[in-house]
């Protein structure tokens, strides 16, 4: 893992080292998708974030057949 220090400016901008824009294929006008999770600030970039979210609802467990196996158990027990 490659870490850094980076400083936030008075605008309350950082500058990303070249290392790092290099590792991740970031050229000019690349854009990020910024979050925050559990107290840290996350840059990702979007097809990454899509990739994530496809992955997490393109489940082989799909929420909305667990939600009628439920239901149906519920309406056997009545």
């Amino acid at each position: 893992m490659i870490q850094t220090i980076v400083h936030v400016n008075e605008q309350g901008r950082i500058v990303i080292p070249a290392q790092f824009r290099q590792q991740l294929g970031l050229v000019p006008g690349s854009k990020l998708v910024a979050r925050i999770d559990a107290g840290r600030l996350v840059l990702e970039k979007p097809e990454d974030v899509l990739k994530r979210l496809r992955a997490t609802f393109n489940s082989p467990d799909s929420l909305v057949e667990e939600l009628i196996k439920e239901r149906r158990i519920e309406a056997t027990n009545e």
